[in-house]
């Protein structure tokens, strides 16, 4: 069986070129189209420069009919025709609201064995815990700076209450939210 080799093969013969007509010719084709584009753009620019006779007619004939209104008449008669009446208000609770008064429903809280407190900063140094006491006293509420000494060292710690009822605390810590310090919790008062 003979093996052939490809690599060593080499090129094709060229073939031999013959000379085509280099004249260009015109693409009729896409003359046409072009021609009839810029045709259609044309005539849609008149015509909406150029409303329909038919709607003048109409404008006329209406205009014949009514020759007593003027225009701004015929607006307002034809909102008015297309418009439906007004219906009237069948809501009662805008009155309920300016006259009357809403009621919650709300449990009564028992009062607590041990009263709560509520913390909300603990600082080693004094002089930043002064500083958020007299913030909150800028808020009305009464605060206590308390020095505590643990195994990590000297604190002092920022507490308001006691409370007797945890729903008092949490009014508290929402008023103190809104002045951007949101670091408060309310604990069970083991001074």
């Amino acid at each position: 069986m003979a093996h052939k080799d490809f690599v060593k093969r080499g090129q094709a013969p060229k073939k031999k070129q013959t000379k085509k007509d280099t004249t260009p010719k015109p693409p009729w084709l896409a003359l046409v189209i072009i021609l009839l584009l810029v045709g259609g753009f044309a005539y849609f620019l008149w015509a909406i420069s150029h409303p329909s006779t038919s709607a003048d007619e109409e404008l006329e004939a209406q205009q014949t009919e009514q020759p007593n209104k003027t225009q701004k008449d015929q607006v307002q008669s034809t909102k008015q025709d297309s418009l439906p009446e007004m219906p009237e208000e069948e809501y009662i609770y805008p009155e309920e609201l300016e006259h009357g008064s809403v009621e919650i429903d709300r449990k009564e809280q028992e009062k607590s064995e041990r009263p709560y407190l509520m913390q909300c900063g603990s600082f080693r140094q004094k002089q930043q815990a002064e500083k958020m006491r007299a913030q909150l006293a800028l808020q009305g509420l009464e605060s206590l700076v308390k020095a505590s000494d643990g195994k990590n060292g000297l604190w002092y710690r920022v507490i308001l209450g006691p409370y007797d009822y945890k729903r008092d605390a949490e009014t508290d810590r929402h008023v103190i939210q809104r002045i951007g310090i949101g670091s408060c919790q309310i604990w069970y008062w083991d001074l």
